[in-house]
């Protein structure tokens, strides 16, 4: 795995694990039982952005790696997926999807 592809497998994980934790960690101005006026009663009230950041890090490095691990020791390959054999002929040795 090239170090691009790393990094774009961590921000796609670091993404989808910030839309999981952002309903669970945000608390709105329902919650709170305030509401600033000109404000949507869903707004957050007092949005911590480091700390979100934090969680979401935490939360997403160890996937990534798991992730990474998964795909450079070769347990999951681009021919796990290739059902109609469409990405060129099967590796030697593989499976050929018949």
């Amino acid at each position: 795995m090239a170090i691009t592809s790393a990094l774009v497998l961590l921000a796609v994980c670091w993404f989808m694990t910030l839309f999981l934790v952002l309903p669970v960690v945000t608390r709105t101005q329902a919650d709170a039982g305030t509401q600033v006026p000109g404000t949507h009663v869903s707004a957050p009230e007092n949005f911590k952005v480091k700390r979100t950041a934090w969680i979401v890090t935490l939360i997403a490095v160890p996937i990534w790696l798991a992730l990474v691990v998964i795909i450079t020791m070769g347990w999951i390959t681009l021919s796990d997926f290739d059902l109609f054999t469409r990405f060129g002929p099967p590796s030697p040795g593989g499976e050929t999807g018949e």
